[in-house]
């Protein structure tokens, strides 16, 4: 789409006599655009995706109209192949303009077309272009069976566009608010599938009415050559907030902390508990609350019990085959245990590559992992699903404090993409609800040791007796939870197992987390690594 004042200053890298809405016939730009343009333009956007590989090509998968009353934009789907022998799909929607004010610093290339000259945007830096897309969305048919599919929600109702702007720096996904009420997710990374994130919002907000997640208000899906549904974008509701339960959990814990200091509080003397034993409010010792506060509790039982609400409706479906639950079987377990085998040899390779960079305490642990790597591997191998009594059902599966927004003593759960480094069918793959569990305790065992690590100055006390009150308050914090939250699933009727298997899965799931999470931080920050070797140390040795 045009949008027109003088452009002069730039020669067009390519000029053309076809008009805008021919142009992606044309094999020689195409050839142009893709070779010469995108391969340069690609690999500096955030949500690139390919940066630690190398690049071979670029080919045009799919193009489609995004378009109303005569104003037309492209959605280009481009396959990205790499020297590696991978490939990965992006979207990116496209605009021509010809006004030298529009999106000065995402212009991808100067064109000339029919002697027009302008540049060719990425679409979504252009405002008439976002308030298209809203409009698409809000007057959508209930059953649109075109290419692009628009669909709303039937919340989604007199409403008219006001104002849109960019949410703010992300690394994957393309994210826009509109009229300060809605938000709208470009996926950029696009899967021959649809997005668990549309699908899991779609579910929970309609279907399920669970009222601890944005309302889901609209989608677009394409329907491409092969006939496979490929998600584009999610439209939900917004939800204003205090910021999100990580940086809510820091704050708490530093004060947590520094209470050790401004209460005399001797480490030593603190009462312990058993890992994972369930724990009321009530049972926990006055000593504990003095020092951690009361109100940090009923923060953790409150997000165990919006948890379990989560896995509840989740498990509650027997219609709908995606999100029936399902036993465990032979499948499941094969699967599992190829998956862990993988993961558990890379990260030993890069462990035994990173031994040097390790010191203290990390190094120590490090040390351990190694020396016990054949028990672990068979605690991965111990995997038999003939003992299993409970049921696996669809879960976030990328479940920290990161994906929950704190309002008013209350918590909201979102972006339910899943896993990152997961393949789209790997994700959808119905799991124990426990699984989620473990990513949040593995959450609250990083926001322990970060508070320790950031703010060790303002603490009298040294790090390992930092660690060692640490490791008490997290015993507590996974008590507290887990005792919520059985308590809550079990009046549901939703079946995690009887005590033993839910203690067994758990465990389980913390050591794949951990061991998950231990090849980013040797990748990247090697300091942090004691976080998960504390975490696979906490396991094997209970």
């Amino acid at each position: 789409m045009s949008h027109s004042a003088s452009i002069s200053t730039v020669k067009p890298l390519f000029e053309s006599d076809d008009s805008w809405e021919a142009l992606l016939d044309n094999k020689a730009f195409i050839k142009t655009f893709l070779s010469d343009v995108l391969e340069a333009y690609i690999v500096k956007q955030r949500w690139y995706g390919g940066k630690s590989s190398q690049l071979k090509y670029i080919e045009l998968a799919e193009y489609f109209k995004i378009q109303q009353h005569g104003e037309i934009y492209f959605g280009l789907i481009l396959e990205v192949d790499f020297v590696e022998a991978f490939y990965q799909h992006y979207f990116l929607p496209i605009a021509f303009v010809t006004d030298e004010n529009f999106a000065q610093k995402d212009r991808i290339l100067p064109i000339s077309l029919q002697n027009q000259k302008g540049y060719i945007i990425d679409a979504v830096n252009l405002e008439a272009f976002r308030k298209l897309v809203f409009e698409r969305i809000e007057t959508a048919e209930p059953k649109d069976t075109t290419k692009v599919q628009y669909h709303k929600s039937h919340i989604f109702n007199d409403v008219s566009y006001e104002s849109s702007r960019f949410m703010g720096l992300e690394q994957s996904n393309t994210s826009l608010v509109y009229n300060e009420k809605y938000a709208l997710k470009f996926f950029r990374r696009i899967f021959a599938d649809k997005n668990p994130d549309y699908e899991m919002s779609r579910f929970l907000s309609e279907k399920k009415e669970f009222k601890n997640t944005p309302a889901y208000l609209g989608s677009i899906n394409l329907v491409d050559s092969k006939n496979t549904n490929i998600t584009i974008a999610l439209m939900q509701e917004m939800i204003p907030n205090e910021g999100d339960a990580w940086d809510y959990m820091l704050k708490e814990l530093h004060n947590v902390f520094l209470n050790l200091e401004n209460k005399r509080i001797d480490i030593d003397s603190l009462p312990n508990t058993e890992l994972y034993q369930r724990l009321a409010i009530k049972s926990i010792p006055p000593q504990i609350i003095d020092w951690a506060g009361l109100n940090l509790f009923n923060q953790v039982k409150t997000l165990a019990k919006r948890t379990a609400e989560m896995h509840i409706a989740l498990g509650s479906e027997f219609e709908e085959t995606a999100f029936t639950p399902a036993h465990y079987n032979g499948d499941y377990e094969v699967w599992l245990k190829n998956k862990m085998f993988y993961q558990f040899q890379n990260r030993l390779n890069i462990i035994e590559n990173n031994l040097d960079e390790l010191e203290g305490l990390a190094s120590t642990l490090a040390q351990e992992f190694l020396e016990k790597k054949n028990s672990i591997r068979k605690r991965f191998v111990d995997f038999d699903w003939t003992k299993l009594k409970g049921e696996r059902i669809r879960i976030h599966g990328d479940y920290h404090l990161g994906q929950v927004l704190v309002k008013d003593n209350d918590y909201y759960i979102l972006d339910f993409e899943g896993e990152p480094e997961s393949t789209i069918r790997d994700r959808k793959v119905k799991q124990p609800p426990l699984k989620d569990v473990a990513g949040l305790f593995r959450s609250f065992h990083y926001a322990i040791y970060a508070t320790i690590f950031n703010n060790q100055e303002s603490y009298p006390s040294n790090q390992e007796h930092l660690f060692k009150a640490g490791e008490i308050l997290y015993r507590y914090i996974c008590g507290l939870f887990l005792g919520t939250y059985v308590t809550e699933t079990q009046n549901a009727n939703l079946n995690l197992g009887y005590n033993q298997e839910r203690i067994f899965i758990l465990k389980y799931c913390l050591l794949e987390k951990a061991v998950y999470e231990l090849g980013y931080e040797l990748n990247s920050r090697p300091q942090w690594a004691v976080i998960p070797l504390k975490g696979i140390s906490n396991i094997i040795n209970h």
